[in-house]
């Protein structure tokens, strides 16, 4: 006969109220320090939404009304040197960290509304309006707030997107030997989001110092937590990853406060990672000024319930009522805060010219310069100055025949071992003695403490490595498994490393390497088997290297690990067990940002090309000797590091071109190249860019039908003998 035994979760589960006797008792500063920030909070929202409604804030406005309970209370027991970020609803968490940062508190008064206070209520409420003088230089507007001076390291548009971000934070500040914690605010829509539950996963295992805080405002959008799930009991997810949880009412400051000390007690403890989810409602839609029941998602019965346990209100009551504080006075500092938001406010506005009678709009210098909108995009590589660089025919080092795997291990080490930011992390990359094809062999052996394995969670990890990189402390270099594994962690890639710097004013380094490997041809299918150059050169904030021999593998991937904007290194399987000559011991050089290599010299055609298929490229020529041809090895593939100034040279001379690449021409890097080429050289050209590219489809796991689905010399001999012919 079958057992039965009731199983009971290994994490505690709690839930915290603050009841009347807590708040008759409460410390009487901290009960003032509550009330003077979510009345600064409530002045701020308040007039963001006035402003939305007469037009002058472009885009959303998400207003937070209704919820500053939850974020004063949660942030309060922070201190600057602890990181938080955000969602796209993020002005009071973004507002209650920054007044943490250059709040003096005073005791047995409200706290003032001094000249640092104001100068964060005009930077933010400037970054909202989009102008120059915002945190992100106006690039980030409502959704976008980051000012890493206080800790707060950026509010963000995707759904649950900054999630993996703060398990980075945490990472670092773990590794750095700190007690500090990172907290990453999300709603109840994100909870359901793979991202979200990968980072839970990963922050547990590794014992991460990150609170997931999650604001159950009861609505994503329009819909109702109870249809979204089956357990809305958001805080429940914890227990599936042996997360302590805590469940407290959002709208009671005090309980939040309580809560969120002890889970930040229990991070700096070294204990992991927590979860505190607040229950608690904005008062406004979605987006703009207006209730929830003007859309019919919600009746103005239930908005009137909510609105009674408004969390200012209450604070106000147990001020008063305590004797910390006169009504006179209360009201004299809300009427404060409304008149300095007036203030600011008037100082970006005037008089709309031919409008109505009140009618103002922005003042035309305050806006950012136009020129300035690809500005920070990616960094000016200042910090390579100084670089030695070496190309193979110069090189005065001892050189041999070396295996390509054997470098990338290799200088990897000498990597780490001169810079102890470095930290690799991907899949299986602690194991196998090296990985699945070596690649880690020589950094597991020396840095073991540095090569981390990472569950099978590409946006988690991704977006982790993320995180340190915007930090700062350390230099994360992430290793998906196969390129084509780059798609399950998109948004990480393409959303938050590609765009951080540039979406947050220009000023931010985005220290981070991604290692892809290509396999077509090895028999792994369509899912295993994508080239990504051209998808990747899309994403303008990346940097992309492409490596055909181990001596040019070395001096690239040194330039990577030097630059200060997120580089993705492609490596072709085909290449690791070839070998070709390379540094004997010095792996110290640099290949410089945006140098082409000219590896044979004709004058009929230019033939540009880039991985694998250089080599492929020159066993054709050789094949077809009546072709006499420029081979160009890109090297560097982004839209900023291409080498213009070979690529020209060649054309003039040849007047004829052939972009040579492997994979599927739906994906194709040719495409673009090709294009660019006729619009930069057209008068120096004979005739339209010729194409070798693969097939339509991806490759499949039929050997001829794999064959069939890409290029390799029989397409390249093909393409130089329809040139000769013509």
């Amino acid at each position: 006969m079958t057992t039965r035994k009731n199983l009971r979760p290994a994490a505690p589960w709690v839930e915290i109220g603050a009841g009347r006797n807590d708040w008759r008792t409460a410390d009487g500063d901290l009960l003032l320090q509550m009330l003077g920030r979510i009345q600064w909070i409530r002045s701020f929202e308040q007039y963001v939404l006035e402003l939305a409604g007469q037009g002058l804030v472009h885009g959303p406005a998400h207003s937070s009304i209704g919820q500053e309970g939850g974020a004063v209370g949660s942030i309060l027991p922070l201190r600057s040197d602890d990181f938080v970020n955000g969602s796209h609803r993020g002005h009071h968490q973004f507002l209650a960290k920054a007044f943490g940062h250059v709040v003096v508190e005073k005791t047995g008064e409200l706290p003032d509304l001094s000249v640092d206070v104001r100068e964060v209520l005009r930077r933010t409420l400037a970054e909202i309006c989009g102008l120059a003088d915002g945190y992100c230089h106006g690039r980030g507007g409502s959704m976008h707030l980051q000012w890493r001076d206080a800790g707060a390291m950026g509010t963000n548009a995707i759904v649950g997107g900054g999630v993996p971000q703060a398990a980075g934070f945490a990472w670092n500040m773990l590794r750095a030997g700190t007690d500090a914690v990172s907290v990453t605010y999300f709603g109840d829509g994100a909870v359901n989001i793979g991202s979200v539950l990968e980072t839970f996963n990963l922050a547990a295992a590794w014992k991460l110092p990150v609170c997931f805080f999650i604001e159950n405002n009861q609505y994503a959008v329009s819909t109702p937590v109870a249809k979204a799930t089956a357990e809305p009991r958001l805080s429940a997810r914890g227990l599936g990853f042996n997360i302590p949880s805590w469940r407290v009412d959002g709208m009671d400051t005090l309980a939040v406060h309580a809560a969120m000390t002890e889970a930040v007690d229990h991070m700096r403890a070294g204990g992991g990672p927590t979860i505190v989810e607040a229950d608690l409602y904005r008062f406004f839609h979605q987006n703009g000024p207006f209730p929830g029941s003007a859309f019919g998602y919600r009746d103005k019965k239930e908005e009137a319930a909510w609105r009674e346990r408004d969390p200012l209100a209450q604070l106000r009551r147990a001020v008063v009522s305590r004797g910390l504080a006169t009504q006179e006075e209360v009201d004299a500092a809300a009427a404060e805060a409304d008149a300095v938001m007036k203030e600011i406010g008037d100082g970006f506005l005037e008089p709309l010219e031919g409008g109505k009678p009140g009618q103002r709009k922005i003042i035309d210098s305050l806006w950012p310069d136009t020129d300035f909108v690809d500005v920070g995009v990616r960094g000016d590589l200042s910090e390579l100055a100084g670089s030695r660089y070496e190309e193979l025919d110069t090189f005065g080092g001892e050189l041999a025949e070396r295996r390509f795997i054997d470098l990338v291990s290799e200088v990897m080490a000498r990597r780490m071992e001169t810079d102890p930011s470095i930290v690799v992390l991907g899949e299986d990359v602690d194991g196998l003695k090296g990985g699945t094809n070596g690649a880690t062999r020589k950094p597991l052996e020396l840095f073991p403490e540095r090569v981390l394995g990472t569950p099978i969670s590409e946006n988690a990890f991704t977006g982790l490595g993320g995180g340190m990189a915007l930090d700062g402390r350390f230099r994360p270099v992430v290793e998906f498994m196969y390129a084509d594994f780059m798609w399950v962690a998109a948004d990480q890639l393409f959303n938050q490393v590609a765009k951080a710097r540039h979406m947050f004013g220009g000023d931010s380094a985005v220290p981070f390497v991604l290692r892809q490997k290509l396999a077509a041809g090895t028999g792994y299918g369509s899912q295993h088997s994508m080239d990504p150059a051209g998808v990747l050169a899309t994403a303008p904030g990346l940097r992309i290297v492409a490596p055909s021999n181990p001596f040019d593998y070395v001096g690239l991937m040194n330039t990577a690990l030097k630059c200060d904007d997120p580089v993705v290194v492609l490596e072709h399987v085909d290449l690791y067990a070839t070998q070709g000559t390379a540094p004997v011991d010095d792996l110290d050089y640099l290949i410089e940002v945006g140098r082409a290599a000219l590896r044979r010299e004709g004058e009929q055609l230019t033939v540009i090309s880039y991985l694998t298929m250089v080599g492929h490229c020159l066993e054709a020529l050789d094949q077809v000797p009546e072709v006499s041809a420029d081979l160009i090895d890109l090297r560097w593939l982004d839209r900023a590091s291409v080498d213009w100034d070979t690529i020209e040279k060649s054309v003039r001379k040849t007047n004829r071109v052939l972009v040579v690449e492997q994979g599927a021409l739906g994906t194709s890097y040719g495409g673009w190249l090709a294009d660019e080429i006729q619009r930069r050289l057209f008068d120096w050209l004979d005739g339209p860019v010729e194409r070798v590219t693969g097939a339509e489809a991806s490759p499949s796991i039929s050997k001829v039908l794999e064959r069939a689905a890409i290029a390799k010399t029989d397409e390249v001999v093909a393409a130089l003998r329809a040139v000769a012919a013509s």
